[in-house]
């Protein structure tokens, strides 16, 4: 992510990555030359010293997000966060309290939200082309840990795995599109790979499937693979999701579909420039991506003209273009996703673990 992020900050054209740290020297020297960054520590306080620096981006594993961004807000820094914001409720508080408390922007890095035509679903949404909506669905599957020799961080990364990782991106995209919010859930956590094959020295996210490492650990797993949530959602909406990390085939498939009283429509990560609109008495649509095309405000998501795609890479510019505008000029309106963002999913994902403990609905608080 690391790598993600420094390139779509320099794709901006405003913003100039001046320093990484990472965990050991070899690695962080290794990143920093392959990026063209001059400055490299393994003490990210450093980089939090330095008076020039007006950002940071926290790209660690989970259970740094809590350390890292209070130090960095401490120090007067304005933080953009990888998801999920923190590894539990009360860090996420601390995070949320301290960026109010110090008055400083602050992003979770919910990207997905960027898309150009999840923006459009949105906007249609809003101004009531699908009606009252009352079915939301779909699921967020890949394969990269498919196999038992499959490793990554992640793995052991927290109470939840699959779920806070992709998951919560699928939660804050729906409630994002419809302007609903989860109010109860019912789920079910399986992990199918109870043993895995630890390498014995760093894998890479999504690297693990190119390595054949010839000595490995064998370590039991406590995160779930899958996840299945039935939800309510508003007043009267009904839902369901999957989540998924060994579903064969599938390596980012992100679908969301939403069902209304007028009309429904569907959208597809793998598909990015395709927007399905869903008629009961006329032939149903598929909308290519065209800014010219779209709702005016979705359209400010598209850079480029129709029959150009965006993609991944595209949605890191566009949360950080928002996020640097209010780092710019703290009056800017706020069109990201916040630490507030950050702590709902959170919410969501402790009712997503209750729930499959106790076997039963449980409500999402807050």
């Amino acid at each position: 992510m690391g790598r993600v992020h420094t390139e779509a900050l320099r794709r901006l054209g405003n913003v100039e990555v001046v320093g990484v740290a990472g965990r050991t020297w070899e690695a962080t020297k290794r990143f920093a030359d392959t990026v063209g960054i001059d400055r490299a520590t393994c003490d990210f306080r450093e980089l939090l010293a330095a008076p020039d620096i007006e950002a940071i981006h926290i790209c660690t594993p989970n259970s740094l997000h809590c350390e890292m961004a209070s130090a960095a807000l401490s120090a007067g820094k304005h933080v953009a966060c990888e998801k999920p914001l923190a590894t539990t409720i009360e860090e996420a508080k601390k995070m949320v309290t301290l960026a109010k408390q110090k008055e400083l922007a602050n992003c979770v890095v919910y990207n997905l939200r960027c898309y150009p035509q999840v923006q459009n679903m949105r906007r249609m949404c809003e101004a009531g082309e699908f009606g009252t909506i009352q079915i939301v669905q779909g699921t967020y599957s890949q394969d990269w840990l498919f196999y038992d020799s499959d490793w990554n961080w992640r793995v052991e990364s927290g109470p939840s795995r699959a779920f806070a990782d992709i998951g919560s991106h699928w939660c804050d995209a729906a409630e994002h599109i419809t302007g609903l919010r989860i109010t109860s859930l019912c789920a079910d956590l399986a992990t199918f790979r109870k043993m895995r094959k630890k390498p014995k020295h760093s894998v890479e996210t999504f690297a693990g499937k190119k390595l054949r490492p010839d000595d490995y650990d064998a370590v039991s797993v406590g995160t779930e693979d899958f996840c299945a949530v039935m939800f309510r959602m508003g007043e009267n909406a009904r839902g369901s999701m999957t989540v998924s990390q060994v579903s064969a085939g599938r390596k980012n498939y992100f679908s969301v579909e939403i069902y209304g009283t007028k009309g429904s429509a569907a959208w597809n990560a793998e598909r990015p420039d395709e927007l399905w609109i869903g008629n009961r008495d006329r032939p149903n649509e598929i909308l290519i991506k065209d800014p010219s095309l779209m709702t005016e405000q979705a359209g400010k998501y598209a850079d480029l003209p129709g029959g150009h795609s965006e993609g991944y890479d595209d949605t890191f510019k566009q949360i950080f273009r928002r996020f640097y505008r209010t780092v710019a000029d703290r009056n800017e309106a706020v069109e990201y996703p916040t630490f507030d963002d950050g702590i709902r999913q959170m919410r969501v994902q402790d009712a997503v673990l209750e729930s499959s403990a106790k076997e039963a609905w449980v409500d999402v608080n807050g």
